[in-house]
């Protein structure tokens, strides 16, 4: 498949286009237009797959089995349905509201509101063609381990006592056109039309997001000189994780535009964990999000999740770069 999109772009770049293979314009269009073309077709398959198997849970019920389980096994399950939740707004805060509002321990639905963000099917999609499959299981191992971790943190410290639920007058239903909260007993030949339905719902959601993160990738594969990104900023230094999180909240993106941006940034011979860094602080942290916490949370807890949040991406990049230095 890949032969494919490689024949496509050369017959437009080289052929229809005319530009020279040689040239840093023809470069930078050549991986623009196979990347485009690779990037979505995987992502509508994966999407597809994914919104198929979402469709048959009914988030409700799922809600209230979390409730009765055990700690440790309740921290993995809420860090697996962040990291499969959709692309919508019923998919992270609102659904981490309900869960709240359900009295669900506090360890439990962090979990699920630290993984939500960082981990998707689209994410691993982006990771898996341009960095490889590895590094693309390396990526949701972190973001799984980063909720479970942060489960068990806020659950020790007694975070419970720092929740505002009075605050909270409904459990925030879903309200996604595929009624992902109500999805229980469907139909084989429903649960396509659902499948069908939010695949392309989320591409028209995303396809923006990522049709930028890959020309800015492009850009950064056709212009910047070769040799220039390693020269510069890839020796690893301690102090360039901290930094490239401190550059990643305020420039806020969807992590399906910094993926490609990172990953060329890899290819180009940034640290993997520098890089790592980056993307997570890039995706996960922003002030709209804090703002829609502030309905539950104090101020105190808020401060607490963004503290553990700079941690961990500090943590897993440096663990990244000392594995891969």
């Amino acid at each position: 498949m890949l032969t494919v999109f490689t024949k496509l772009a050369d017959g437009l770049t080289y052929e229809l286009l005319a530009l020279s293979a040689e040239s840093k314009l023809g470069d930078a269009v050549h991986f623009f237009i196979e990347d485009t073309a690779k990037i979505f077709v995987l992502l509508a398959a994966m999407i597809f797959v994914i919104g198929f198997l979402r469709a048959g849970v009914d988030a409700t019920r799922v809600r209230d089995w979390l409730k009765g389980r055990n700690r440790f096994l309740g921290y993995a399950l809420a860090a697996i349905l962040g990291a499969v939740t959709p692309f919508c707004s019923c998919s992270s805060i609102p659904l981490f509201l309900g869960f709240t509002a359900a009295r669900i321990p506090v360890g439990i639905t962090m979990a699920f509101l630290i993984t939500s963000p960082c981990v998707n099917e689209a994410a691993v999609v982006l990771f898996g063609s341009s960095l490889g499959w590895g590094l693309a299981a390396l990526y949701v191992g972190l973001g799984l381990s980063a909720g479970i971790l942060g489960g068990l943190f806020f659950d020790a410290i007694g975070a419970e006592r720092y929740l505002e639920v009075s605050s909270l007058t409904t459990t925030s239903g879903c309200c996604c056109s595929s009624g992902c909260a109500k999805a229980s007993r469907l139909g084989f030949l429903r649960r396509l039309v659902i499948a069908a339905d939010e695949t392309k719902t989320i591409l028209g959601r995303i396809w923006v997001w990522v049709v930028v993160g890959i020309a800015l990738g492009a850009g950064l594969h056709g212009y910047v000189p070769e040799g220039f990104v390693a020269a510069h900023l890839g020796g690893g230094q301690w102090w360039s994780v901290p930094l490239a999180v401190a550059i990643g909240i305020p420039t806020y993106a969807n992590v399906t535009s910094v993926i490609p941006v990172t990953s060329e940034l890899i290819n180009q011979g940034l640290p993997v964990g520098t890089a790592f860094a980056f993307m997570l602080a890039t995706a996960a942290a922003s002030v709209p999000e804090f703002v829609m916490l502030k309905k539950v949370m104090s101020v105190r807890l808020l401060v607490l999740f963004g503290g553990y949040l700079l941690v961990a991406f500090m943590l897993c990049g440096w663990t990244l770069n000392t594995i891969f230095g």
